[in-house]
């Protein structure tokens, strides 16, 4: 018996590093890893205890499109529920702020300056949303940029649906990062 034992622990020790082999080759074969998911696939909040705290931000943009006259009547500010650019750029700013709460595996950060611009442009025609969000952190803003732009282009739709259902939002992107490991990123 002792011997059957001692023949099979060199096939074990053979199965086991082709089966590391397998995996590592797998996993160079597809790229970098997901942060987000765990050794057995489960969702998991990224560790950034680790890393270093410093300076990031990330701009991210988007459209909403829509007909010259309802453009023409968002720009007067005679839409039937107010301003509608300034509502939008206060619920961009409240969204960024609140990120963690609404997408689940953000880390809660104590933002240090959140910018919702609103630009009219006539060619689209619509309005070009732009938000900036800056921190000093262990991890990005990239989903506080993304997620004050989302918020704000559907503040502009829901301010004016009740005028032109029609309305697009599109477009949203991440358009620069600075900071962190990764460094610069421009879209």
């Amino acid at each position: 018996m002792a011997h059957k034992a001692s023949t099979t622990k060199p096939a074990k020790a053979k199965l086991l590093k082709a089966k590391l082999l397998k995996a590592k080759f797998q996993k160079a074969k597809a790229g970098p890893a997901l942060t987000h998911i765990g050794a057995s696939g489960e969702a998991r909040m990224v560790d950034v205890s680790d890393k270093p705290a410093t300076e990031r931000l990330a701009v991210a943009e988007g459209r909403v499109i829509m007909t010259k006259a309802t453009l023409d009547l968002v720009v007067s500010g005679n839409a039937k529920k107010g301003d509608v650019l300034g509502t939008a750029r206060i619920a961009g700013i409240m969204a960024a702020k609140r990120t963690s709460e609404l997408i689940p595996l953000c880390h809660p950060l104590a933002l240090s300056k959140v910018t919702v611009d609103i630009e009219p442009d006539a060619k689209l025609p619509g309005c070009v949303v732009r938000a900036s969000v800056k921190v000093t952190g262990p991890t990005g803003v990239e989903m506080e940029a993304l997620t004050a732009v989302s918020v704000a282009c559907l503040t502009i739709y829901d301010m004016i649906k009740a005028v032109e259902r029609g309305v697009r939002i599109e477009g949203i992107h991440l358009a620069e990062k600075l900071g962190g490991k990764s460094g610069h990123y421009r879209a």
